[in-house]
């Protein structure tokens, strides 16, 4: 008997330790996408709508370009190329607009969480002349 109690006891620890060691707060960080160049780079004012195309990488399945801060509906090309319709009112008036990509957040599945923060990257400048 007091070998059973030995047994269960020493059972009872070794899961409360297991239990204590894991978290179901787990956040893998996604790779950060990073934005080689623009095409086209620059638009004149007053220029008709026209496809922008994003190159780079670690753009994710559901990576969003975002022009001057706002998303902006995106098609994925690749891991390394994103396109966006650019409306002739977009590029109306000179300025300099941020051109950034966003790989949005995910969530975890299973029983520790997991998933992933959002991750942007730095913004790059398109210009209207």
């Amino acid at each position: 008997m007091k070998t059973l109690n030995t047994i269960l006891i020493g059972t009872l620890i070794a899961i409360t330790l297991a239990c204590g060691y894991s978290s179901k707060n787990n956040v893998t960080p996604t790779a950060m996408p990073t934005i080689a160049n623009l095409s086209p780079s620059s638009a004149s004012a007053g220029t008709a709508a026209f496809m922008l195309t994003v190159n780079g990488s670690s753009f994710g399945s559901n990576a969003v370009v975002n022009w001057n801060s706002s998303a902006q509906t995106t098609t994925v090309v690749n891991g390394g190329q994103l396109t966006i319709a650019v409306p002739a009112s977009a590029v109306a008036n000179a300025g300099t607009i941020k051109v950034s990509v966003t790989n949005p957040a995910t969530t975890g599945s299973g029983m520790y969480g997991g998933g992933s923060p959002a991750q942007t990257s730095t913004a790059v400048n398109f210009t209207i002349n």
